[in-house]
């Protein structure tokens, strides 16, 4: 529609120019310039070849395709006179190829010859031959105005400044230019662009931050930090940390009484409450195994000799948990669990690229495994070292188990973790257990909680 606009406004400023009439207006003297604006070339001058000097060859007969059918003579010769109407009927042509994006008669040009498509239209039949566009192929509008342009009687066409008005009420909601459309529609493009860039990058710091709170679920945080950096996590030797692990009594046979969704569930329900507990202690959970948990304290991040208390704490807060937790499936059932507690030193570092683990190795780990199987139910197995430790704090109440035999280690001397006089600063909140009702799940360290 732009270039149609611009086609109109040049032919309404040539016909109140003193040039008056272009004569050979046909889409080939249309040009586009770099803004992509139409402009109109080679009038006023009528012609640079002679009559005698004038072949009438194909090229001839096509340009008459445009000429009006009362200037139209097989025999016309350059410098016949023009008329403002007969641009106005040449105009009509070309708004023709416009819109059926052909030339001139290309719904006919397939079974006429040129010549028998200038003696139709110079017969001035009636209807008139003229060039069919299907009602599909444009609106109605304009169809109207090119019917009205192409009308065998001159006196019936329409001037260039009606045309103009018509057709800057058919553009009404149009670009009067084809570079301010293509800027309008480049700029609403970049502002859609931006949006989705925009809703994109919220897409991904949204999944970034999910990977980043899975990664440090299954990490310590400065492990994770260091690897969604991309450094390598480097093994460390840690010279004393405390090693927790905890067992299931009975597991076997409850698995055994059991549908495997019912095993799920208890787990499930029993970890989620060993979670919460580990939340308010200085303690890294490093994995589950079944129904065995394994946590530990003082690594990655050093705290002295706090990393016995913190573990010491923490296990008797579980144990007290255990000892209320009702197991959905088997509420009579006594859930009971043993748990071991050694201190010394570990190497831990990351183990894999597509699912890493933070790893431990060394004897203090075997140890506290095996304080745990060597161990009784509800009670917390407690190696000399992790004893040692606990002395410095003085609260501790441990209990001799005395000597006995340990794989590896032969006969070791080991105490039972009973309580502790100790006044935790961090008392948890009352925690839910599977059926939702509130307990307190430290009755021994924390009697006050309802």
């Amino acid at each position: 529609m732009s270039l149609i606009h611009d086609l109109v406004k040049g032919m309404a400023y040539l016909h109140n120019s003193d040039v008056s009439v272009h004569g050979k207006l046909r889409s080939s003297n249309c040009l586009i310039d770099g803004r992509f604006v139409l402009k109109i070339s080679n009038f006023g001058l009528r012609t640079l070849t002679m009559p005698s000097e004038f072949v009438k060859d194909q090229t001839y007969y096509h340009k008459l395709l445009w000429v009006a059918p009362e200037l139209l003579s097989i025999t016309v010769i350059p410098g016949t006179p023009s008329t403002q109407k007969g641009d106005v009927y040449s105009f009509a042509i070309i708004l023709e190829e416009i819109v059926v994006r052909g030339g001139p008669y290309e719904s006919v040009k397939s079974y006429m010859t040129l010549t028998q498509m200038l003696d139709r239209v110079a017969a001035h039949d009636n209807p008139p031959f003229r060039p069919l566009v299907g009602e599909r192929d444009c609106p109605s509008d304009l169809l109207e105005l090119m019917e009205k342009c192409w009308n065998d009687n001159p006196d019936e066409r329409p001037s260039f400044a009606n045309i103009r008005t018509t057709v800057s009420c058919i553009m009404k909601g149009f670009c009067e230019n084809l570079m301010d459309d293509l800027l309008r529609r480049m700029e609403q493009y970049a502002n859609n662009l931006e949006s989705l860039v925009e809703e994109k990058t919220e897409q991904l710091s949204m999944e970034k931050r999910r990977t980043e709170e899975l990664l440090y679920q299954v990490l310590p945080k400065s492990v994770a930090t260091t690897l969604l950096s991309g450094e390598m996590v480097q093994p460390e030797q840690f010279e004393s940390v405390t090693i927790y692990f905890s067992d299931i009594c009975g597991f076997t046979a409850l698995c055994a009484q059991s549908n495997p969704i019912e095993v799920v569930d208890f787990l499930n329900d029993l970890y989620s409450t060993f979670d919460r507990i580990i939340g308010f202690y200085d303690v890294y959970k490093v994995e589950t195994i079944g129904d065995a948990y394994m946590c530990v304290s003082g690594l990655p991040e050093r705290n002295g000799d706090d990393h016995a208390r913190e573990i010491g704490l923490m296990a008797l807060a579980i144990l007290d948990a255990v000892k209320s937790f009702t197991i959905k499936h088997k509420p009579e059932y006594q859930l009971k669990i043993r748990i071991g507690i050694n201190s010394g030193s570990v190497c831990a570092g990351v183990v894999g690229q597509k699912m890493p683990r933070y790893c431990l190795f060394g004897d203090t780990v075997n140890t506290a495994s095996r304080l745990e199987s060597t161990g009784e139910p509800l009670k917390i197995h407690v190696s000399r070292a992790t004893k040692i430790i606990f002395d410095k704090f003085g609260t501790f109440h441990l209990e001799l188990r005395g000597d006995i035999e340990l794989k590896g280690k032969g006969k070791v001397t080991t105490y039972w973790l009973s309580g502790c006089s100790e006044k935790d600063p961090r008392p948890p909140t009352p925690l839910k257990n599977h059926i939702d009702n509130e307990v307190n799940p430290f009755p021994i360290l924390f009697p006050s909680i309802k």
